[in-house]
């Protein structure tokens, strides 16, 4: 086990996020086993959603990954500056006066606006630039409106040094409408069949992201973009065995007994029932432990699930231990992952907050400090 930097032991609470990265590599394994040799890839953006952009996007280079997306020019830096030498697809494109550093960091940028191909022409000097194009199907976000692409064509034709290298689009519904899916399939062949009358020949065509590469194979074209997937959280309903990466756990720093009636952290938002075994954990929304799991989420103490109570404060949260046999300071105490054959998922944490596994990952902030295992210890 080892953490992606290294303070010194001491200064070290007991809070911290553990990353798998066997369980990493199986995945990725398991994704290419959906496939028929199409290029993947993977994306880091957002610290590859919580779990630590370079140490992720090393291991996956070292297990055969063909390629990176991320959101953010300056992420794309990040991994440049790490000495990922892989290409790295810059999905937002780029923004401000970004056009220079994605040359200077070989970059390879996602345009759907004209402004893009005159700056990038202009900054060439005679040095040929590959670009992936983006065509609007559906997400009505980012991208190329599809009523456009004859106009952009027209001036791409007029830039000697751009290349159009990739041609992608964004499913909005993979996970949930088969038929708004099959809409914007039909809209980009559409485009597909129009670039190859213009004379363009696209190497790289993706449109799926990790419901699509999942669910509809009929979307893998050359490329699939496989973001959570990758780290073992259910994009949607599926059968495919991914494995969760992540294990977020704290320990317990504080025991007391409160009387029957006794209010419970800030505003007493919860009060007492029962005479009550209180415990503190060194965690809180400052670590991306959200306010809203107040009263309504749990935590794994020696296999038991303990209730939340009172609301979770910056740095602190109360649990209710009064069940668990045994119980003393230096518990571990599990937001989400296993512990003595019992397991709190992700997605539990995010139902009972209201909202998505995405947001629960990709919020654990970077004071959490992020250790990388090769396998999963014993938890118990």
């Amino acid at each position: 086990m080892f953490p992606a930097t290294q303070p010194p032991a001491s200064a070290l609470r007991p809070t911290r996020a553990e990353v798998s990265l066997e369980a990493l590599g199986y995945n990725l394994s398991t994704i290419r086993g959906l496939l028929n040799g199409q290029k993947i890839y993977a994306v880091v953006k957002a610290d590859a959603y919580g779990h630590g952009a370079v140490p992720v996007a090393r291991h996956l280079a070292q297990n055969g990954v063909d390629a990176f997306a991320v959101a953010l020019v300056e992420e794309g830096v990040e991994l440049r500056e790490s000495g990922i030498e892989h290409e790295i697809l810059v999905l937002n494109g780029a923004y401000a006066r970004t056009h220079r550093e994605i040359l200077q960091y070989r970059l390879t940028p996602v345009v759907s606006d004209l402004s893009d191909l005159a700056v990038f022409q202009k900054l060439s000097r005679g040095r040929p630039i590959g670009i992936h194009l983006k065509v609007d199907t559906g997400m009505s976000r980012l991208g190329l409106p599809f009523c456009s692409l004859p106009d952009f064509l027209h001036e791409l034709e007029r830039c000697d040094a751009i290349r159009m290298n990739g041609l992608m689009t964004h499913l909005a519904r993979a996970d949930d409408d088969p038929e708004t899916t099959a809409e914007q399939l039909r809209l980009f062949e559409h485009a597909l069949r129009l670039v190859s009358e213009r004379g363009h020949q696209p190497l790289t065509i993706h449109a799926a992201n990790s419901p699509g590469t999942i669910r509809h194979p009929e979307a893998h074209y050359s490329a699939v973009r496989v973001g959570l997937a990758l780290y073992g959280l259910k994009p949607a309903p599926t059968e495919v065995p991914l494995r969760p990466i992540m294990r977020w756990r704290s320990e317990i720093i504080s025991l007391r007994l409160l009387a029957e009636d006794t209010g419970v952290g800030y505003c007493h938002s919860f009060k007492t029932s029962r005479q009550t075994r209180l415990a503190t954990l060194p965690i809180g929304y400052g670590d991306g432990l959200m306010r809203a799991l107040s009263n309504r989420g749990f935590v794994l103490v020696r296999g038991r699930r303990c209730p939340i109570i009172g609301n979770i404060s910056m740095d602190l949260t109360t649990v209710d231990v009064t069940d668990v046999k045994g119980c003393q300071l230096g518990d571990e105490a599990v937001i989400f992952g296993e512990q003595e054959g019992q397991s709190l998922s992700v997605d539990e944490v995010a139902s009972w907050a209201g909202t998505i596994n995405y947001e629960i990952v990709t919020s654990i902030s970077k004071r959490v400090p992020r250790f990388y295992l090769e396998k999963w210890e014993a938890h118990g």
